[in-house]
């Protein structure tokens, strides 16, 4: 799997003109099931997110986590993050996990963080969706397990 993380103040998801999901501060992160991914890669992936130590301590220092912080995440399912750009200008998707397969992926991962205490807000997989953020540091992180 793979997950494009950001650290944010805000951030929120829209379909259709309707807030579906919003978090304060904490991470936005935007996720892709690749083919062949497994349960054991988002529990990894979950893992990693949870005790990803981003975020300041006192000494102003990256040092804490989203544990450490009490931080929500907003989870935003993005296939694109499958894009292979090798070849030609336009972006192929074949390594993506199909739909079904994504989707039940994309909720396990959901479900993994809130097993660990941690406020999941989500976006809706498939659907157009608008997402809006402040971006705090900027910090962004590219993972994949």
């Amino acid at each position: 799997m793979r997950a494009l993380v950001q650290r944010v103040s805000e951030a929120a998801v829209r379909v259709d003109g309707a807030v579906v999901g919003e978090i304060g501060a904490g991470l936005l992160i935007l996720v892709c099931a690749k083919d062949g991914d497994a349960e054991a890669n988002a529990d990894t992936l979950a893992a990693k997110v949870a005790k990803l130590r981003i975020f300041k301590d006192d000494a102003d220092k990256m040092n804490r986590s989203l544990l450490d912080t009490g931080g929500a995440a907003l989870v935003v399912s993005q296939f694109t993050l499958a894009a292979d750009t090798r070849s030609g200008n336009r972006p192929g998707f074949s390594t993506a996990a199909r739909p079904d397969e994504g989707e039940r992926l994309y909720e396990y991962f959901a479900d993994q963080l809130r097993a660990q205490g941690i406020e999941v807000a989500q976006g809706r997989f498939g659907a157009d969706m608008k997402v809006s953020l402040v971006n705090d540091g900027p910090v962004t992180i590219w993972l994949e397990f």
